[in-house]
């Protein structure tokens, strides 16, 4: 049979339990066309790219299916229908995944990051507590600013001086 991995969008009035039946409908019409679905994840109600039907939020749901076309087609069709769904999309695999997804894992992950290599975090200071490129220095290292001028805030450049072979000839 066929594997399918499929995320809908709930609108941002519906409540969390009001999802939850909504994903038990789906599964029970996936069960009657002959399949079934295996893991399904609450993601939250998140903020959306751009508004949908008139919506800045929305519930996400992701479910792994293994049905045959038929049936998640009849789903789709009723997800079209309804008008707590804004949108949906359906993407055959090969295989399921194992682990939870990307979306689960997300806040676990942002623990692990604070305080790395960077340190102190929002606005702390960097790596030795300096600029970006590593101190009040130019990149090449001349410290004399990004136009090459001298340390005085200058803009006059003086002309290069005569050495004593240039003034004998």
């Amino acid at each position: 049979m066929p594997k399918y991995e499929h995320v809908f969008l709930a609108r941002q009035d519906v409540s969390q339990q009001q999802v939850d039946t909504l994903t038990q409908e789906y599964k029970t019409l996936i069960s009657e066309g002959g399949g079934n679905v295996g893991r399904v994840e609450y993601w939250g109600l998140k903020n959306l790219a751009y508004k949908i039907k008139k919506n800045r939020k929305a519930h996400y749901m992701h479910m792994n299916i293994d049905a045959p076309h038929e049936a998640v087609a009849e789903m789709e069709r009723r997800m079209g229908l309804s008008n707590d769904v804004l949108r949906f999309m359906t993407i055959r695999v090969d295989e399921h995944e194992t682990e939870p997804s990307i979306q689960m894992k997300k806040g676990s992950d942002r623990d692990d990051r604070r305080g790395g290599p960077r340190g102190g975090g929002r606005g702390g200071p960097r790596e030795g507590g300096r600029d970006r490129d590593g101190g009040g220095r130019d990149r090449d290292g001349s410290g004399r600013g990004p136009r090459g001028g001298g340390g005085d805030g200058s803009t006059f450049r003086s002309r290069p001086q005569a050495t004593d072979a240039a003034e004998e000839r």
